[in-house]
């Protein structure tokens, strides 16, 4: 199978808004393996408590700060995010999050890539805040 190069910069990226709320840019996707995007929350703000039907995703904070709460099979943890830490979404984990007074920007991947035109892939969940 052939696949084609895929180059994106962050200024041809569309801007659209995430389920939970964020401003995300959908960057890179290697079909049927992953996707890559870049995901921001204003300061102070609180995304909604979701969790994905057929993702996972491995997050990285790229700048400013905040808190990740996530959940899953009866445990729950809040993890500080700062520059440079990493951490995933495993498949059916409830997580929401929240930027402190700097915002917040990730990028991720998403495994496999985000379904395209698919409204039950985020689901509504309980959340921390």
């Amino acid at each position: 199978m052939t696949r084609h190069f895929s180059t994106t910069r962050i200024s041809q990226a569309p801007q659209v808004t995430a389920p939970d709320g964020s401003d995300v840019r959908p960057l890179c996707v290697l079909p049927g393996a992953a996707s890559f995007a870049r995901f921001e929350l204003a300061p102070d703000q609180v995304s909604r408590a979701v969790s994905h039907a057929t993702v996972e995703e491995i997050w990285f904070v790229t700048a400013g700060g905040g808190e990740m709460w996530r959940s899953q099979d009866g445990h729950a943890e809040v993890t500080t995010l700062a520059p440079d830490v990493c951490l995933t979404i495993p498949l059916g984990t409830a997580f929401q999050f929240r930027a402190g007074p700097a915002g917040l920007r990730v990028v991720a991947a998403t495994v496999p890539p985000w379904p395209v035109d698919s409204p039950d892939e985020a689901r509504p969940e309980q959340g921390h805040w």
